[in-house]
């Protein structure tokens, strides 16, 4: 089984997703940040592919990704670090990135890779969904790759419906229709469209992500989904402390008070 589908199943609430840039703060510790996660405790990692027009993240995972791409890290130079990933890690990794890098890679070369290195699901913002049913779905399927589709405040319910009938792994709520970035709380506009997809009664799990700092938007996205994913405020810690460990440590400080 697909290790996203069984981390839903067996834990079916507070699931916690950490996204840190490949390559950041330096090329080399991509391997060694993965598994400090998993042992402090984190559920799923998302690995950041830099690319160079990241049009969904704000300014902290912009700066990471050029400091990445300055640092040299390419997919070729990724997949060699994720190489020998699972004689060590056993929780679900997920790679985030825009479609151009990967279709210059080649997509099928691209999902072969995925699962040599044990990737589990990919994450592509800019990926159309027309593209993705026509094209990129039947070559993810054979691969055992999860596609993971976002979905914001302005995505109509039609949209939606589509999307969790044809998609597997989860459904990557944005809390909304802005870059990444982290977030003081979330208003009373956000709480309603949180409540307005739950009671959709989607058959997929849902992540709340973006914004995500500090223990009230923690709360609100494990109380109105399966969990949460943390990206910017991860990252920055990450750059300030050049460690992982004390990254992480100092995170967990923050959303417990």
């Amino acid at each position: 089984m697909n290790r996203i589908n069984n981390l839903f199943q067996t834990k079916e609430y507070g699931i916690l997703s950490i996204y840190f840039c490949a390559g950041h703060p330096t090329l080399e510790k991509t391997a060694d940040t993965i598994k400090t996660l998993e042992k402090n405790g984190v559920d799923m990692v998302e690995i950041g592919i830099p690319f160079s027009d990241p049009m969904a993240d704000g300014a902290v995972i912009q700066n990471a990704a050029t400091k990445a791409l300055k640092n040299g890290m390419s997919l070729h130079t990724l997949f060699s670090q994720l190489s020998d990933i699972r004689k060590e890690v056993n929780i679900p990794l997920i790679l985030m990135g825009y479609l151009n890098p990967i279709m210059q890679y080649g997509f099928e070369n691209f999902c072969a890779k995925c699962v040599g290195c044990g990737i589990d699901g990919v994450i592509i913002p800019d990926l159309p969904f027309k593209d993705y049913m026509e094209t990129y779905k039947p070559i993810a399927d054979r691969y055992e790759i999860r596609i993971i589709m976002l979905i914001t405040p302005e995505t109509s319910e039609e949209r939606i419906r589509f999307i969790d009938e044809h998609t597997d792994g989860f459904i990557y709520m944005v809390s909304s229709a802005a870059t990444t970035g982290a977030q003081k709380e979330f208003d009373d506009s956000k709480q309603a469209y949180f409540s307005r997809i739950d009671n959709m009664k989607l058959r997929h799990p849902r992540m709340i992500g973006f914004g995500i700092s500090n223990k009230q938007t923690l709360d609100s996205a494990m109380q109105n989904a399966s969990g949460a994913i943390i990206g910017s405020k991860f990252v920055t810690l990450y750059e300030e402390t050049g460690d992982a460990e004390e990254a992480i440590n100092r995170l967990y400080k923050i959303l417990r008070t």
